[in-house]
């Protein structure tokens, strides 16, 4: 019955805040699980219902059964805009940190998620410093062929034509990059 159903607006009420994705996109290094993790931590504090959703998290269970093909990283980020809409209905400030290098990919993601909830945050650090930060070692391995389609060596990355946020990590304070992204919650 429609009339004991919870609606997204229901839970949204008891929250306190409406549900929303911040899609963080970006090379890899660039910085997106850390402005993950910090704008998740800042909601938190505040007593928001927050969730991240992190591209080796989901590489370990949901889309295990995926690669690095374009198709296959397609179909990964068709998985988590479903996951992160589904999230954002429970009422829920969802931030997903994926490089998603392709604009059509990101295109469907909005269009799954609702643009006026979709914040689209480009982390533009430049692949040279990406490079120097290699948190897990993947372009030294691309570098040496040992591992192929790596996004910025040999699989493009498509940056944002309109994004709601630009941000830059080298040099950048992380508070200050967090505040930014509040502003543009509460915008």
């Amino acid at each position: 019955m429609d009339i004991l159903s919870v609606t997204r607006e229901d839970r949204e009420r008891l929250n306190g805040h409406r549900g929303r994705v911040v899609w963080f996109t970006g090379l890899s290094g660039a910085g997106k699980s850390t402005l993950a993790n910090a704008l998740a931590a800042a909601l938190h504090a505040e007593g928001k219902r927050t969730y991240v959703l992190d591209g080796d998290e989901v590489r370990r269970g949901l889309s295990r059964d995926l690669g690095f093909t374009e198709a296959e990283r397609a179909e990964n980020i068709r998985r988590i805009a479903e996951v992160a809409r589904i999230l954002m209905d429970a009422g829920l400030i969802v931030m997903t940190a994926f490089i998603s290098p392709f604009r059509r990919e990101r295109e469907l993601a909005r269009q799954c998620i609702g643009a006026d909830d979709f914040l689209e945050v480009y982390v533009d650090t430049p692949l040279e410093i990406c490079e120097r930060r290699d948190p897990k070692g993947l372009y030294r391995k691309a570098r040496s062929g040992r591992l192929p389609n790596m996004t910025g060596i040999d699989s493009p990355y498509e940056p944002p034509e309109a994004p709601r946020l630009v941000l830059r990590t080298e040099g950048v304070a992380l508070e200050r990059n967090v505040d930014a992204l509040r502003r543009a919650l509460s915008a």
